[in-house]
């Protein structure tokens, strides 16, 4: 009852916007609808408190520009300290990988490695928890995880086509529940 009550909300609440669409009401940049004006932020008007968390990104043989791009872009709004790119990686010698980052491979430290498991066993040796962002029969649901308990992380992403190529070494899985059909 709960979730068709829910469900039933959001309908009507997505009705009611494709109905009443949001509609640019000056230069300023501010959304009326038919409640309230939005005024549309920009990152001059925010005032971020910026810092690094002690938390690193494991790219696994991640061979698509666009999400190599995406890597950094994400780490570096989340105040990731390193992220580690496989040798065979794009880089930004790759026009795609540049327009896709934003300038933030400028940001953040980027490392390269040859072998993933020996990766890996370092950042073990360092003091790194190793959580995997991979579906498996022991995963955690992302919102269960409760990642302030573990002083330095490492974020294993696999690759695209075939995920994390040793999943064995991570200490935990985590899983980003899916609700559509292409997960």
């Amino acid at each position: 009852p709960l979730l068709k009550k829910s469900l039933e909300l959001l309908q009507k609440n997505i009705y009611s916007l494709w109905a009443n669409p949001l509609k640019p009401s000056n230069k300023n940049h501010e959304l009326t609808t038919n409640k309230q004006t939005l005024k549309q932020l920009t990152h001059r008007d925010l005032k971020n408190k910026q810092q690094k968390f002690p938390i690193s990104i494991v790219c696994d043989a991640i061979r698509t520009p666009e999400n190599i791009g995406m890597c950094f872009r994400v780490a570096e709004s989340f105040g990731a300290e390193k992220i580690f790119l496989h040798e065979s990686s794009p880089f930004i010698e790759n026009t795609k990988v540049v327009k896709t980052a934003r300038n933030t491979f400028n940001q953040i430290e980027c490392e390269f490695y040859s072998d993933f498991d020996k990766k890996i066993i370092i950042l073990k040796q360092l003091g790194y928890t190793i959580i995997g962002i991979e579906i498996t029969d022991k995963s955690i649901n992302i919102q269960d995880f409760n990642f302030k308990n573990y002083e330095k992380i490492a974020l294993i992403l696999g690759s695209e086509r075939n995920g994390i190529s040793n999943v064995s070494l991570t200490d935990f899985t985590i899983a980003i529940p899916m609700y559509g059909r292409n997960s």
